[in-house]
């Protein structure tokens, strides 16, 4: 069709625009070093735990990518002898059905199979997934009833018993017993009490974290007393803190209250900070242990993570903890420094 001459220039104008938009929208991959195929086959004798950050965005407009991811951990729990998986919340984007639906299709492709536990993030709550208060369809789509009769569950927050935002699960691999607390977004001081009781109960076992607030995108923890907005998304920040006096805990004071000084706790593990998502601290406990936090999120990827996910390799040492990451849905892993390393794990 024959375009008159001002059509035309607003035309190149729009596409000089849409070109300059382009230019200046940053690669997702600028610092990757992408390599073709899965990770290495596990060394004999080792297990694997897989990490679930973030799926927001898949439960949103991306349902290919989680099922794709939910469906790659099941092919491979044999080969890499995976023990559970870990979902580190804002399982959906707006707290919404639709959303939660399609987040009960891709994790109920584990049941049978692999065992998960999992936190509930802010885009969890409230309508919308603004975060305002507690309130939330999790339990709606992952009641406890389908989770007290697993071998691997331990119980919920003790004030709440017929809701999952805040359970511990018990599971043992190669040789080893561990204990998993799943907390709520910016836990609550008694939730807090409670998971150190949990911990202590427990300290037999190495225990793991699993919040969606923790670590920040410097390689420090959340710290609301100390840097206040100048990190972003601290859960004192949000709407909630507000409707409930402040009781919330961010990344400082789990340190403080909990993983520093009850029970065995040797790693934490949290997504929701954006900029590249990734980051990691070791810092010795009250009894000298040094415990490895970790952020991993990659929801800033294309397609709301490109299928991104953590693989941690427990070794046969007892000691180190190999970390990759992979996407099933590119079958590419990262060998970025950043994608690709070891924790060291204290021992006794």
């Amino acid at each position: 069709m024959c375009r008159g001459l001002g059509g035309l220039t607003a035309s190149l104008a729009l596409g000089r625009a849409a070109h300059t938009r382009a230019q200046e929208r940053p690669d997702p991959y600028a610092d990757a070093i992408l390599v073709d195929g899965p990770p290495p086959t596990p060394q004999p004798g080792s297990f694997t735990i897989a990490v679930l950050p973030d799926t927001q965005h898949y439960s949103e407009r991306h349902p290919d990518q989680f099922l794709a991811q939910t469906r790659w951990i099941v092919e491979q729990r044999q080969a890499r002898n995976i023990a559970c998986v870990l979902h580190l919340g804002d399982i959906t984007n707006n707290n919404a059905p639709a959303e939660w639906e399609v987040a009960r299709t891709a994790m109920r492709q584990l049941d049978g199979h692999v065992p998960y536990f999992m936190a509930p993030g802010n885009h969890d709550y409230s309508d919308g997934g603004r975060c305002s208060d507690r309130s939330t369809l999790l339990n709606d789509y992952f009641p406890i009833s389908e989770f007290i009769d697993r071998p691997t569950f331990g119980g919920v927050y003790r004030r709440e018993p017929t809701r999952m935002e805040n359970s511990y699960h018990l599971f043992s691999a190669g040789g080893r017993d561990f204990l998993v607390l799943c907390l709520e977004f910016g836990p609550r001081a008694d939730v807090v009490r409670w998971a150190g009781d949990i911990a202590q109960e427990h300290a037999d076992r190495e225990a793991i974290l699993v919040t969606h607030a923790y670590m920040y995108s410097d390689d420090t923890r959340y710290d609301w007393a100390q840097f206040g907005s100048k990190q972003s998304w601290n859960p004192h920040a949000y709407p909630i803190a507000k409707s409930t006096g402040d009781d919330i805990s961010d990344g400082e004071e789990l340190w403080r209250e909990l993983v520093s000084v009850k029970g065995r706790f040797q790693i934490t593990l949290n997504g929701h900070v954006l900029h590249d998502g990734l980051a990691r601290l070791a810092t010795p406990a009250a009894d000298g242990r040094d415990v490895s936090q970790v952020l991993v999120n990659f929801q800033m990827k294309p397609r709301g993570g490109d299928g991104w996910l953590r693989l941690l390799e427990f070794r046969v040492d007892g000691r180190t903890v190999k970390a990759y990451d992979y996407s099933p849905t590119r079958n590419q892993r990262n060998e970025s420094p950043q994608n690709r390393f070891a924790l060291r794990m204290s021992q006794g």
